[in-house]
């Protein structure tokens, strides 16, 4: 029996570093766009909708050629939303207003245009040929590790001095070859979900596969910076 797998794109209208973010052009067409072709060309997804709380963003979507069959409640847009409440609310919503009753979640944000097509099929793939894992992941390789994460402490005396982020220690400061460290991983933004992890309040839970892409191809647009960056991207690979 085929399977049912969606793909839910979240994409709330909130941003306060880029306002409207998530529609901003980006070489030529909306941010969102970009995911949405991509997902478009999935061997793996029989049906692709936008979770969103803005009329706006949804008409951008279905232009693209994603659902977007409901608005999502306020709630669940705000600066502190988190994900795994949308794809609920979506999941639910499906069922209850259409009996549609997906096997597999693919949740994906607007905010990573350089992924492609294959990528989200192979890590759905990961998924797939391990029946015991419970979700799979799209990750890229830190371009900073995250062992070499500093902070700020207060001294005591009204002023602050420097440490490791993780451990407080002022030994953590010392600069160290990267070679030193085992490779670190960060979330490319692309997560496979089975049905019933959902139900049970995860998105990931406790058995995940990941699929690994390179760094260029996992960038996520979060501040005007990001915005640069993505366009030399575009210009060079166009």
């Amino acid at each position: 029996m085929k399977l049912k797998i969606l793909g839910i794109i979240g994409a709330r209208s909130g941003s306060k570093g880029v306002p409207d973010k998530n529609i901003r052009p980006l070489a030529g067409k909306p941010l969102m766009a970009w995911i949405i072709e991509a997902a478009k060309k999935s061997k793996y997804l029989d049906r692709l909708i936008v979770s969103t709380d803005s009329s706006k963003y949804a008409a951008v979507a279905k232009q693209y050629g994603a659902e977007a069959p409901f608005l999502r409640p306020a709630e669940l847009a705000a600066d502190h939303s988190v994900d795994f409440d949308y794809v609920r609310q979506a999941v639910e919503w499906l069922e209850q207003n259409e009996g549609y009753r997906p096997d597999i979640i693919l949740r994906m944000l607007p905010t990573v245009p350089f992924q492609t097509a294959e990528d989200i099929d192979l890590c759905i793939e990961e998924l797939l040929k391990d029946p015991e894992a419970e979700s799979a992941v799209v990750i890229a390789e830190a371009r900073q590790h995250p062992a070499k994460a500093l902070k700020l402490v207060a001294d005591g005396r009204g002023g602050k001095y420097l440490v490791g982020y993780a451990t407080g220690k002022a030994v953590e400061v010392t600069p160290v070859a990267r070679q030193s460290y085992e490779k670190a991983y960060f979330r490319a933004n692309i997560i496979a979900s089975r049905a019933e992890l959902i139900k049970r309040g995860s998105l990931v839970g406790g058995r995940i596969r990941y699929h690994i892409i390179p760094q260029e191809r996992a960038v996520d647009i979060d501040q005007e910076i990001d915005f640069f960056i993505a366009e030399q991207l575009m210009n060079k690979n166009l």
